[in-house]
């Protein structure tokens, strides 16, 4: 396949697994002006898909540098009215909405944290019907990337700039199964694999999981009654299965809020908001993080665990084996969609709605009342290790092994 072609399949994977568009369907866009030529190709593929309109939300991480930089903590702590009057209009009005990801991983490194978290927790607050058809599965939504010349300088370091943007397309389309030819219909097969992990751990119905590896490592995370396991792409309101990531090979679950004890390391450095956090801890004691540190991005940790109370607790747990396709790619991206596909992980903040029976339906107050931890926030990290070990532990006692040297175990 030409590089043409490629970049083609890839958008027409964005619009048909990842959103599942149907005719007469609106499509909202979030991407970087730095990719507006990819843009183009998506939206065209969207209106042939039967689209009734694509709405771009064009962004510019360095507009949005200079503005956390000498703009007043008043002004960014206010989500303009426009942009919650867009994305609250697109949700109610039952739109699809794509997230293409392709930032510079630096570009904010030398800005206050708190001006970044406190624009994403007003625009989280202003926008709320937004982020709830997010969560109820009425707004199918996905999230993917695109290389960029400075996201790709981050990856690859010593490549020349244009070197170093081939690279970095051709890792997206390795991840995405572009190569295939047919990438729709290989993600359709990988779909089918997901299925036969989520069957086993759901009939094992685990209370909890016992994480350990050498890193140090050794964390208890208690599971709900009843919970359910998913991964592989998700069914919309009304019934069509899209991936909410490309790529994606995670399986994963909500954990209980309250029933979280012991320490986790990470293993991976994780890029929030253009700043790196590496090298760094959480402890938890009844589900609440209780101590943390950072050898880099410390300020930056304190600043997602203070967005709210809810984000000093767990809200997803996921399992992907160090053996899986990202990984073996050896690339850092600095980019959590792709790293968190390439390692065990966990999330502080917002729990998984699906992960209980009848969960899409019910209301953040009726899913804390079953452990499902509520937040503004959702943050992955990363600690999975080639060592890490994961027993599951049934209702009884019973102890099973789920991984072994990092892998699945059955």
């Amino acid at each position: 396949m030409t590089m043409e072609e490629k970049l083609k399949e890839y958008a027409r994977l964005a619009v048909v697994t990842g959103l599942a568009v149907k005719p007469g369907q609106e499509v909202m866009i979030s991407a970087s002006v730095e990719v507006a030529d990819f843009v183009h190709l998506v939206m065209e593929q969207a209106y042939k898909a039967g689209a009734s309109d694509v709405v771009v939300e064009w962004m510019d991480s360095e507009a949005a540098k200079l503005r956390y930089q000498h703009s007043y903590m008043e002004e960014i702590s206010q989500c303009p009215e426009w942009t919650s009057l867009m994305r609250n209009t697109m949700a109610q009005r039952g739109a699809a909405f794509l997230s293409i990801r392709s930032d510079d991983p630096r570009v904010l490194a030398d800005v206050d944290p708190k001006k970044p978290a406190a624009a994403q927790k007003a625009s989280r607050n202003a926008c709320g019907p937004f982020v709830e058809a997010h969560r109820n599965g009425t707004m199918p939504w996905c999230i993917i990337g695109a290389a960029s010349p400075k996201w790709a300088q981050a990856v690859f370091p010593d490549l020349p700039e244009q070197e170093a943007l081939d690279r970095l397309w051709d890792a997206i389309f390795q991840t995405a199964r572009v190569d295939s030819g047919d990438a729709v219909a290989a993600w359709e097969a990988h779909r089918q694999e997901f299925q036969k992990r989520i069957a086993w751990l759901n009939e094992q119905a685990f209370d909890a999981l016992h994480y350990q590896n050498s890193l140090g490592t050794d964390l208890a995370v208690g599971l709900l009654p009843g919970g359910i396991w998913c991964g592989g792409g998700a069914a919309t309101a009304d019934g069509r299965w899209h991936f909410m990531n490309l790529p994606t090979e995670e399986v994963y679950t909500a954990p209980h809020r309250e029933r979280t004890e012991g320490t986790v390391y990470s293993s991976m450095p994780l890029n929030f908001n253009g700043n790196l956090i590496d090298q760094f801890y959480l402890t938890f004691e009844k589900g609440r993080v209780v101590d943390f540190g950072a050898k880099q991005g410390e300020e930056v940790l304190r600043s997602i665990l203070e967005m709210d109370e809810g984000a000093k607790y767990l809200g997803e747990c996921a399992l992907v084996p160090y053996d899986s396709p990202i990984s073996n790619l050896g690339i850092l991206f600095y980019n959590t969609l792709y790293d968190e596909n390439a390692s065990c992980h966990l999330a502080v903040g917002s729990g998984i709605s699906e992960a209980i029976e009848g969960g899409m339906s019910k209301s953040r107050e009726e899913l804390l009342q079953v452990g499902i931890n509520d937040s503004l926030t959702h943050v992955d990290f990363m600690f999975g290790t080639a060592d890490l070990s994961i027993t599951g532990i049934r209702p009884d006692g019973t102890r099973v092994p789920v991984f072994q040297n990092g892998n699945w175990a059955f």
